[in-house]
């Protein structure tokens, strides 16, 4: 009698799967309890390049691409590059938008994980076909069929997950605001009556040689105006300073005027 092919594993499949089934464990695992969201981002962009690599392997070539293409490639990274120009603090609030949303979050993962249990042991009891009768026609064929006909309902049942966690994002970025906005009028006056910058804060960069956001520009004593640069950057470290630079340019651009102007001085004697 002849093995299935679900029930033969090559050794280089093996050592496959341990390898990077363990890196992509461990990237899970640092994606959830790494304390800055620039790290997690990475250790999840990560751990979906190897979930790729195990689509590609077992013969799902479409997922595999899908994989590399759309989640890591546009919208991780694309969540990467918000976070690393925003900016995230790895201070949370603990305070709810939402009352009971704890309850019904554990209640959703109880849920999920049940599904996953049944899931997997549904696959675990049944015996496979083989990839070659599903990808008889090709891979995208072969994918598009199972999809809306055996699973459509699964197929839509994950859109609708989609749309509620988009749904769900939008919810917790929400603040309830206990007080009236003020306009922009009362606002205007409220910086006359306390003394604040009334006019535009200055630019960034040292006079009209840089315009980094990263550099303090300087005022006309050579000192470095805090209020050029953004206080985000300050927080982390990121500020550079240049003022000693500029003094010492300064100094010697005086020194210069001032040899100048003795030589031309002695030549008009």
């Amino acid at each position: 009698m002849m093995d299935l092919a679900a029930y033969t594993t090559s050794t280089g499949e093996a050592f496959q799967f341990w390898v990077l089934g363990t890196i992509a464990v461990i990237g899970a695992l640092c994606t959830v309890f790494m304390k800055r969201a620039v790290h997690s981002a990475l250790c999840l962009a990560g751990t979906m390049i190897i979930l790729a690599v195990f689509y590609l392997a077992n013969g799902a070539y479409f997922l595999g691409v899908v994989q590399i293409v759309v989640y890591t490639g546009a919208i991780m990274m694309l969540f990467l590059f918000v976070v690393m120009l925003v900016g995230v603090t790895a201070a949370d609030s603990l305070k709810e938008t939402i009352k009971g949303q704890r309850w019904l979050a554990l209640l959703c993962g109880l849920g999920f994980g049940i599904l996953l249990c049944a899931g997997i042991g549904n696959a675990s009891l049944n015996e496979f076909n083989g990839l070659g009768q599903a990808n008889a026609g090709g891979n995208v064929d072969g994918l598009a069929a199972l999809i809306f006909t055996k699973y459509v309902f699964a197929f839509e049942l994950t859109g609708a997950l989609l749309i509620t966690a988009a749904v769900g994002a939008m919810v917790l970025t929400h603040r309830e605001r206990t007080e009236r906005a003020k306009t922009q009028r009362e606002m205007a006056e409220e910086r006359v009556r306390e003394g604040k910058q009334l006019p535009p804060l200055p630019a960034p960069g040292v006079y009209a040689r840089h315009n980094a956001v990263d550099i303090a520009g300087l005022l006309p004593d050579g000192t470095p105006s805090e209020l050029t640069v953004s206080k985000t950057l300050r927080s982390r470290g990121q500020i550079r300073d240049v003022s000693n630079e500029a003094i010492n340019d300064l100094k010697a651009l005086e020194q210069r005027a001032g040899e100048r102007l003795g030589r031309e001085e002695e030549a008009a004697k």
